[in-house]
């Protein structure tokens, strides 16, 4: 069989110029994402610098990255454009909240502060707070594990904080007033859902190993990782925010009632006092702390005995040509090459889907059928695309099923390791994300 085309080891280029990383020299733990500091401030004003001086600042960064391409080097264009490309969904975004809002006023009047006379139009208050939602989408992310929900719960917040305009207090206080109105939505949310996480249960005639069967949340969803800090640009936000939304830390909040959610997220991952977070859910101090208590030893009960076993520094470049092997393994059909990949102990889940299993003998029967040309149960001819998800690995994967001749969108697995990089977990989702993570549906 026709071996495929050597990809590139994942992270060797600068995320924002396209150019070779350096060296690291042996050094362990997470590569940097940028060649030099330019481009690291470059990709935080990117991140942080037109949004926070309104739409007008917006526009003319906009403006600038447009007359900033160059069609040469490829690596460059391809930057610049994906740069223009975020820019432009930004302004997108600002507009269309800022015509959600307008609808909701009767006059088109500015956004006004009792004693000081207006203060934003729906525009600006678009733009305001556009600067805020990619923390209050992570906020929504961790209250629901769904990243379909947290981006509905998102624009539900900023239509909220619209209509409760008169108690608003300024720029200062946005950030703390965006928390509070997005944590009572998802409350809401979650009191009318009312869904609680389950355990998995046998499918008959199915080999699920001999593990304990996990829990079983069906709305978990993976998150992109280019939406999170950079390590370069906040090294401890962005470390808090890995392990905040590990996949395995995500489920265990899972468990927890929603009150009880809120608390801890707000306290513990937030960092709020317990009197901001009891203003914020219309608690008492008392009750707060109460919460808070309960919420603690709950969580540590649904997650991993060994901090180590679910977080991370980062990938380390053995573990991504792991995730090389992974993809090469699938797409030659080789059976063999993807048994040595896993672990002894490996689990695979795939929400919202039934099927599950624990240990590398249980998943490798589900996968043999399906790898094999001969089989009835032959599923097709895979291709594969690096991703990274909640602080982890991860392969959007494409099958062209027999009889067809195009690549579809199929399952993006999310990979977790163990200390000698093999994997031990595997989380796959369902393909309708793939634009979240910059991955085209088809190929």
């Amino acid at each position: 069989m026709t071996q495929p085309a050597e990809v590139p080891v994942v992270g060797d280029v600068c995320a924002v110029c396209g150019k070779p990383l350096p060296a690291r020299a042996g050094r362990s733990g997470r590569s940097s994402l940028y060649c030099s500091a330019a481009c690291r401030q470059k990709a935080y004003r990117q991140r942080h610098g037109p949004e926070e001086s309104g739409v007008e600042g917006l526009i003319e960064d906009i403006a600038r990255q447009v007359k900033e391409l160059a069609p040469q080097p490829p690596s460059v264009l391809y930057s610049g454009a994906s740069e223009l490309s975020s820019a432009v969904a930004r302004l997108r975004r600002v507009a269309r909240l800022a015509r959600d809002t307008a609808k909701e006023s009767v006059t088109p009047a500015a956004v006004t502060q009792p004693g000081t006379g207006p203060l934003l139009t729906e525009t600006d208050f678009a733009a305001l707070t556009e600067s805020h939602r990619r923390e209050i989408q992570v906020h929504c992310y961790r209250m629901t594990g769904s990243y379909d929900d947290a981006e509905d719960l998102v624009q539900e917040t900023f239509l909220r904080a619209w209509r409760a305009r008169d108690a608003f207090e300024g720029r200062a206080g946005a950030r703390t007033w965006l928390y509070r109105i997005a944590t009572n939505a998802c409350l809401d949310f979650q009191r009318r859902t009312a869904r609680r996480p389950q355990r998995y249960e046998p499918v008959p005639g199915m080999n699920h190993g001999t593990g304990e069967p996990p829990a079983r949340v069906t709305w978990l969803q993976p998150y992109p990782d280019d939406e999170l800090p950079s390590p370069d640009e906040q090294p401890e936000a962005a470390a808090l925010s890995r392990e905040t939304l590990e996949l395995v830390f995500l489920a265990a909040l899972q468990h927890l009632p929603p009150r009880q959610r809120a608390v801890l997220i707000l306290r513990d991952v937030l960092g709020l006092t317990a009197a901001e977070t009891a203003e914020a859910l219309g608690l008492t101090v008392a009750s707060a702390n109460s919460a808070l208590q309960r919420a603690r030893p709950t969580l540590r009960d649904h997650l991993p005995a060994r901090r180590a076993d679910w977080t991370a520094a980062g990938p380390t470049r053995a573990q991504r040509a792991v995730l090389q092997r992974y993809m090469s393994a699938a797409e030659q059909l080789d059976l063999a090459a993807m048994t040595d990949l896993l672990a002894q102990d490996v689990t695979l889940t795939m929400p919202p889907n039934p099927f599950w299993f624990t240990g590398r003998d249980a998943l490798l029967d589900f996968l043999r059928p399906t790898l094999d040309p001969a089989s009835p149960m032959f599923f097709g001819h895979w291709r594969h695309l690096p991703a990274r998800a909640n602080g982890l690995l991860a392969a959007g994967g494409y099958v062209r099923r027999p009889g067809t001749n195009v690549h579809r969108a199929q399952v993006l697995d999310v990979l977790r390791f163990d200390a000698d990089d093999r994997i031990v977990e595997i989380t796959s989702f369902e393909p309708h994300l793939f634009p979240a993570f910059g991955l085209p549906l088809r190929l």
